[in-house]
């Protein structure tokens, strides 16, 4: 009976003693820690879960967790936060009224559990769980010696390295954007990571592989995944291509520019090859005379360059690659290259002479390795005259003298053309420019004049004036001669003329010099250059001499002034009594009887009638038409 009682009781003390340690306080089951997840160097944010009344939140305590135990990092009260002595002491403040903190230039070393705690109304706490990870970019190097096609065993690719990452991400391969794998003597990646003192992870990743020729233009890249609890975070590196190298299976010629070629071209023949590394390569020509390929002299990247290209540098051309690995020596196809071209254009007679009123056919000739169009025109207005290699011209004038140009173009290839200039002469004595012509000048300047003259044969000029003359042809017929000449009293008095002269005659053009209104005495230049076309009339009238018409008109002031005087004189012996006045316009003047007989006066005048009237009578008496203007005053009696 006694063995019964004592697991009975031993039942019951275990039956009574279960729920007493599920109720331990502390020991009970906690939530799940809310996950932040931010990048090494930002900044985190802290939300504390508590009830959002004002009195959970006036009096918070924030701790951090590592490995199980809790440090004071931070108080608020009422409001107003205050950091703990420490590491966090001065990366931490409030935000959000005091609902969140702030953790600035996160590191690894603070992947742990944040922790806050309300006093009020109760004590409550909420727990954060902090992740961080560095997405920094892989860098990746590849193998600069590159990968021959005929390797036996997988070759270095490309490396890639992520520094400072965390935690430790796995890399993986792509070619081409797909995805490489491990493959028994074909691909071998083999990875290493290093813990640096900050915490922080080094991953190096080797690829090997076997390539082909076909991998010449593949793109090789890294990827580095971070994996979080809310996700995979990827960082990629550039593509990279690595070289490949394949031997040479054919040779080829490339000519630049593509298309119809012609004289004046920069020409560049360059030998091409699909093999890596390309061959050594020479260019040839075929002599025409022996049909022999002979070298040609080709640039430091083995082109040839013709600049400019000539008719000469037609032919056949080929190209020859030499694989200085198997000394294998492959030759291309013959390309032909034509440079298009146009010959000299002759003209026919090369230097016309003509009489007024003859006829003249001018014949332009030129050969071309296309179809040739030729056009006559004008060389001084460019206007078209004839489409066709014939010019003929009737009934010549003095005009129809000067440049005539033909044009032998190839219309199939634009910018192909060749010209040629004719003058033709027709015979006749100098043409001016202009026959007369004003110029203002000012007393003292330095005078620049010019006189334009034509004719055939050519004429000279000459001035009438001491000065410094040139010359200058400006086409077989026609010179323009320039004068620098100082402006004094005596040339505005005589002008200046220059006179063109040749076998046939001669003819002379006048420059007319006229004061400024701003007359000036300093020493200054100036020029005047012929724009009007003259032959043999006056375009511009020639004006007074200006010192003739001042002399005129003083002498009619003092004549004006010298009438008015005398009849002021006989009014005042009027108004005396002492000159009557007869109708016959003789007056006579009272003497005494000894002096009646002596005194007759004659006055004189060269003026016209008109001015003359204030010595008629006043009884207005016109004199007599044959009257040469003289008055006579009677003093006998």
């Amino acid at each position: 009976m006694g063995l019964p009682r004592l697991v009975c009781a031993f039942l019951l003390a275990a039956c009574c003693c279960c729920p007493r340690v599920a109720g331990v306080p502390g020991e009970a089951e906690q939530p799940a820690p809310e996950l932040v997840e931010v990048e090494v160097g930002s900044t985190a944010l802290l939300k504390c879960g508590l009830s959002q009344s004002q009195g959970n939140l006036s009096h918070v305590d924030w701790f951090s967790v590592h490995k199980e135990k809790r440090t004071l990092i931070f108080r608020v009260r009422q409001g107003q936060g205050q950091s703990e002595p420490g590491e966090y002491e001065q990366r931490l403040s409030l935000q959000d009224r005091g609902a969140t903190l702030a953790l600035t230039q996160v590191t690894p070393q603070d992947e742990r559990i944040f922790l806050c705690q309300g006093k009020r109304p109760r004590s409550q706490e909420y727990r954060i769980q902090l992740r961080v990870y560095t997405p920094e970019e892989p860098n990746i190097q590849v193998n600069p010696l590159g990968i021959p096609v005929n390797s036996k065993e997988p070759e270095e690719v490309a490396t890639c390295v992520g520094r400072n990452g965390y935690p430790i991400p796995q890399v993986i391969w792509y070619k081409n954007g797909r995805p490489l794998k491990e493959e028994k003597n074909r691909v071998h990646i083999q990875s290493s990571q290093t813990v640096e003192s900050s915490g922080l992870y080094t991953l190096q990743s080797i690829l090997k592989a076997q390539l082909v020729k076909e991998d010449k233009d593949a793109q090789f890249y890294c990827e580095l995944n971070y994996r979080l609890p809310s996700g995979n975070h990827m960082k990629e590196s550039r593509e990279v291509t690595v070289p490949v190298f394949y031997p040479t299976e054919k040779v080829w010629l490339e000519v630049e520019p593509v298309g119809m070629l012609k004289e004046g071209d920069r020409v560049e023949i360059r030998c091409l090859a699909d093999g890596n590394p390309p061959p050594h390569f020479s260019i040839s020509k075929q002599n025409p005379s022996t049909r022999e390929a002979e070298e040609e002299t080709t640039n430091d990247n083995g082109v040839l360059v013709l600049e400019p290209a000539r008719k000469e540098h037609s032919g056949r051309y080929e190209c020859q690659g030499l694989d200085l690995d198997t000394m294998i020596s492959l030759l291309s196809e013959p390309q032909e290259l034509l440079v298009n071209y146009v010959s000299d254009v002759r003209v026919s007679p090369a230097a016309p002479e003509r009489q007024e009123g003859s006829s003249l056919t001018l014949t332009c000739e030129a050969e071309s390795s296309q179809d040739l169009e030729f056009q006559w025109l004008r060389e001084e207005t460019g206007q078209v005259l004839e489409r066709g290699p014939v010019l003929q011209l009737h009934d010549l004038k003095r005009e129809a003298g000067g440049g005539y140009r033909c044009v032998a173009s190839v219309p199939s290839i634009p910018g192909l053309n060749r010209t040629q200039l004719v003058n033709v002469a027709i015979f006749g004595p100098p043409w001016m420019a202009f026959k007369e012509r004003k110029v203002w000048v000012k007393e003292n300047m330095v005078l620049n004049l010019s006189c334009e003259a034509s004719g055939h044969p050519r004429p000279t000029i000459s001035w009438n004036v001491n000065g410094t003359a040139s010359e200058q042809d400006q086409d077989p017929q026609r010179v323009l001669s320039t004068l620098n000449v100082l402006v004094t009293p005596e040339l505005l008095e005589t002008g200046v003329e220059c006179t063109a002269s040749n076998d046939l005659g001669k003819n002379t053009s006048i420059l007319f010099l006229e004061l400024d209104s701003n007359t000036t005495t300093g020493l200054s230049t100036s020029t005047a250059s012929p724009h009007t076309r003259a032959n043999s009339t006056s375009t511009e009238r020639k004006l007074p001499e200006p010192e003739s018409r001042g002399v005129v008109i003083v002498a009619v002031i003092v004549c004006i002034l010298v009438l008015a005087v005398l009849g002021a004189v006989l009014y005042f012996l009027y108004k005396k009594g002492k000159l009557p006045c007869r109708r016959s316009g003789k007056q006579e003047i009272t003497l005494p009887p000894s002096r009646k007989s002596e005194l007759v006066v004659e006055v004189k005048s060269d003026k016209l009638p008109e001015e003359m009237g204030l010595l008629q009578g006043s009884s207005g008496d016109k004199r007599a038409p044959g009257d040469q203007g003289e008055k006579y005053i009677d003093l006998r009696h």
